[in-house]
């Protein structure tokens, strides 16, 4: 197994060197898309107007190899413009034309400006790496990963995503505003951020490897036990409407032993799990309205249920 991870460890950073060609800062997010990616999982990236959202989903995307499209979600799609559709001809024949979903990277951009019932057509397709036309089944492209942007929830012409789809993303991250630093970076080679020179470093083979790899990290029963402790302490705390279910256990899991191979270890630690409670349980949680007028929020919740549950000795 240690063979193994160093023999393929240099890939993430091949992956995340090319992306900083265009994308200054944002180390945590990029991060985050690395484990989303070596897990098989989908990642929505939130955050106001002009904070890199796009850039970040459309480079990485584009450094992953493979097959990528662009869905870009407006009010007045129809699921059939994600999925695709039959088309017949006069003589009675059809055939099935695929949609922009039909593809090994999927950048849905500005997922939440579309109508719920638009939105829902990534659903299926997020579960069972599938969509379902008139009763056919098409199996879609492997690996197969959505990386979504949406503006914040309540922003004007939005759409807030049901419980059922934000279910769906392993992970959801925040794209804040750069620091000084960075912002006075980006101004000096913007010249080439408008008009990048990036590739794709891996292979879609490479990246089936490393999944198959992180699936051999080991995860110890003491582990295991405090990720499910988290979650079933957040589902009983009392300013929760409706609680983390769980497909956010196997986030922790899957991420958890991903983020492990990152940091160069065959195994998982505590501190790999405590990393992803709040992209893994942030966007799984709803706060009661009588608790949200007392300002409570869901990063709230999940600093309660880190400082409440037990941690394991490793």
């Amino acid at each position: 197994m240690a063979t193994n991870i160093k023999d393929i460890t240099e890939i993430p950073g091949r992956i995340l060197d090319e992306v900083s060609k265009v994308v200054v800062g944002k180390e945590e997010i990029k991060e985050m898309l690395l484990v989303a990616l070596l897990s098989e999982g989908h990642v929505l990236i939130e955050g106001l107007p002009g904070t890199a959202k796009t850039l970040l989903a459309k480079t990485f995307s584009r450094v992953i190899g493979g097959e990528f499209k662009r869905i870009q979600f407006t009010p007045d799609m129809l699921p059939a413009d994600v999925t695709g559709f039959n088309l017949y001809t006069p003589d009675g024949k059809s055939r099935f034309l695929e949609g922009p979903l039909f593809a090994n990277v999927v950048l849905s951009d500005e997922l939440n400006r579309t109508t719920p019932r638009t939105q829902a057509a990534l659903i299926e397709a997020m579960q069972e790496r599938q969509v379902t036309i008139e009763g056919k089944t098409h199996v879609l492209p492997r690996p197969f990963m959505i990386i979504a942007s949406q503006l914040p929830y309540g922003s004007e012409g939005t759409y807030p995503l049901t419980e059922v789809q934000a279910d769906r993303f392993m992970l959801r991250v925040w794209s804040d505003y750069l620091s000084k630093e960075d912002e006075k970076n980006v101004i000096s080679k913007l010249d080439y951020i408008e008009e990048p020179d990036i590739k794709a470093v891996v292979s879609l083979k490479e990246i089936a490897s490393l999944q198959s790899t992180v699936k051999k990290v080991h995860v110890s029963d003491e582990i295991r036990d405090y990720i499910v402790s988290l979650v079933r302490f957040a589902r009983e705390d009392p300013d929760i409407l409706s609680g983390p279910s769980t497909r956010t256990s196997i986030s922790f899991y899957k991420g958890a032993r991903a983020f492990a191979f990152l940091q160069g270890r065959d195994y998982v630690l505590p501190d790999d799990v405590k990393k992803l409670a709040v992209p893994v349980m942030i966007h799984r949680i709803r706060v009661k309205p009588e608790a949200e007028m007392e300002n409570v929020k869901p990063i709230n919740i999940v600093d309660r249920v880190l400082k409440s549950v037990a941690v394991p000795k490793i």
